[in-house]
């Protein structure tokens, strides 16, 4: 099937943390409203609208159609998606989908997620559920820390990666985080400050764990022939991939091969001419799933940047820095920033594209030589794989 080009050409992005200010709809509001100002659109420029929101824990059991309404986005054709933490791309896929094949013209993704509208163990609990329900929860009572315990106690046992690195993650990206004003944690710690942290789920300290977040981005995507009317700077969709692997994890052939990721990555590199032996040259950052700081250093290995087993040597040197090898979520991370799940991969996108335009932040802003970003959204332990390749190169 012969798919039309497409690209970024709008990116919004609310402060992401504690948002007892506002409610759903404003939060997803202000995305949006800055997405339609980067781009230069109004609403009634929107044909169709994705939302990427999980939502269990929070009131409005039909997001899309009332953000729709108080975004003055109606009549705009709508639905909502889940993809458990890797719902944000989801979204993004959708909305690509229908530019791609189209079926429409200009049309937006848009992540939100109100997580604190429930209390903590609410919350840990149906993130947990959202593993194998019967066998892993009821059964053994495993929650998503338990989860990427096992993920870090078995790539420990198999390399030489040690807690101190685990931490360095945490380190790296708390840098970057503080000079993120949209961070949910904008601020820094010391590698000794992660150490002595308490354990949340051994080898995982507190500070190796994602915060409970709320928060949302959107980005609008358009046709190329319409891309070109609306920015001087596109940022094109190159490479889509998306895979899936086992609910239950005990039905995975190896553990710490996460097959469903893997494979997206694969899927996404050869749609944009990436080779995945040399991926850390031909790519400028990275946004990865760093849910868990072992997470981080599992998507090093996936994504072609570090051999099977060697992927701590990169943290632990330094080389996922601005100025090392390649630099990873310099954003700060779901680590840091925060990790709205239906927000999160929207974000991700907002910020390769604000990267690669040369707009982020000071102090964190990448050098752009390929003009080439990559994401990795991942959804539970592997469930749910969404890689995208975004560049300035159609």
């Amino acid at each position: 099937m012969t798919r039309r080009r497409v690209a970024i050409v709008g990116v919004g992005h609310s402060k992401y943390g504690y948002r007892y200010d506002v409610n759903l709809q404003e939060l997803a509001w202000e995305a949006i409203k800055q997405a339609l100002e980067d781009a230069g659109l109004d609403q009634k420029s929107i044909e169709y609208v994705v939302y990427g929101n999980v939502g269990v824990w929070s009131s409005e059991p039909l997001p899309a159609v009332a953000i729709n309404e108080y975004a003055g986005l109606t009549p705009a054709g709508t639905m909502r998606v889940e993809a458990a933490c890797a719902t944000g791309s989801a979204a993004i896929k959708a909305a690509y989908d229908a530019v791609a094949s189209g079926m429409a013209d200009i049309a937006m993704a848009v992540g939100v997620e109100k997580m604190n509208e429930s209390p903590t163990p609410i919350v840990v609990e149906l993130i947990g559920r959202a593993g194998n329900y019967f066998w892993e929860f009821e059964n053994f009572g495993l929650t998503f820390p338990g989860y990427y315990a096992l993920y870090a106690t078995a790539y420990m046992a198999a390399t030489g990666a040690t807690e101190e690195d685990l931490c360095r993650v945490a380190v790296k990206n708390h840098y970057y985080a503080a000079r993120n004003p949209k961070a949910h944690f904008p601020r820094e710690i010391t590698l000794e400050q992660c150490m002595q942290s308490r354990y949340i789920a051994w080898p995982l300290k507190l500070y190796d764990c994602s915060p409970i977040t709320d928060g949302a981005a959107a980005v609008i995507l358009a046709s190329e022939e319409l891309a070109r009317k609306i920015t001087d700077t596109p940022v094109w969709i190159k490479g889509v991939g998306v895979a899936s692997d086992t609910s239950n994890i005990s039905r995975r052939p190896d553990f710490l091969v996460r097959r469903g990721v893997v494979e997206a990555v694969k899927k996404a590199y050869r749609m944009a001419g990436i080779d995945y032996e040399n991926a850390a040259k031909q790519v400028d950052l990275a946004e990865v799933h760093d849910a868990f700081t072992i997470a981080e250093i599992l998507s090093y290995e996936e994504l072609g940047f570090a051999k099977r087993g060697e992927g701590y040597k990169l943290i632990r040197e330094g080389q996922t820095y601005i100025g090392g090898l390649i630099p990873v979520n310099v954003s700060g991370g779901l680590k840091a920033k925060g990790h709205p799940l239906g927000a999160t991969g929207v974000g991700m996108a907002a910020e390769i594209a604000t990267q690669l335009r040369g707009e982020a932040d000071r102090g964190r802003q990448v050098p752009v030589k390929n003009g080439v970003g990559v994401a990795n959204n991942v959804g539970g332990t592997g469930h749910y794989a969404y890689v995208f390749v975004y560049s300035l190169q159609p």
